[in-house]
């Protein structure tokens, strides 16, 4: 394992915006959350989503870690919260059977007027996908329109495995960004 002093040179490369230090970061430390997230949700697709999902807050909130606490500490921590917060968002929309019948129910009641509204969004957010750079629509394309795990991904696109989970964070980033400059709340 790396020296605590080699660790903290590295954060501090992955604070500086460094993409090879935080690819390092992540190579080092995959193992131990997807471990600790697949322990926690026994499904290793969603471990496998939601380790993504905790790497870009790492790295997003990578500014705010404290020196004097263990680094795979502070990354454990991290995803304890997601999780808790996937298995929260999946109660809330899990509730009652009747809440997703009420939502059929007021998608059938729509007017032509409110189905067009929800189709013209729709290209909106097509077009904003193809604004990205190619590397990073094939991979929101792959990920979220065709569903391919993360493995299937890396062998289409000829990548490493680690490439690919910094590729998806990256491009989840991105699109993020994209849609709140373009005030899309709905995605």
């Amino acid at each position: 394992m790396m020296q605590k002093k080699e660790l903290l040179a590295l954060v501090q490369l992955a604070k500086e915006k460094n993409q090879k230090a935080q690819t390092k970061l992540i190579n080092i430390y995959w193992i131990d959350v997807f471990s600790f997230t697949l322990k926690k949700v026994r499904d290793k697709n969603l471990a496998d989503e939601i380790t993504v999902s905790v790497f870009a807050k790492v790295l997003s909130k990578i500014d705010l870690y404290d020196p004097n606490f263990e680094f795979k500490t502070w990354i454990l921590t991290i995803a304890q919260n997601t999780i808790i917060d996937f298995w929260r968002k999946n109660a809330r929309s899990n509730e009652t059977s009747t809440d997703h019948l009420e939502d059929v129910e007021n998608t059938f009641a729509q007017s032509p007027e409110e189905l067009l509204i929800s189709d013209e969004d729709h290209r909106k957010f097509l077009k904003i996908v193809e604004s990205l750079d190619s590397n990073y629509q094939s991979i929101i394309k792959l990920r979220f329109y065709e569903e391919k795990s993360i493995k299937e991904i890396s062998e289409e696109l000829g990548i490493s495995i680690s490439n690919t989970k910094v590729r998806i964070m990256r491009a989840k980033k991105v699109l993020a960004q994209l849609l709140k400059d373009n005030n899309y709340h709905d995605f």
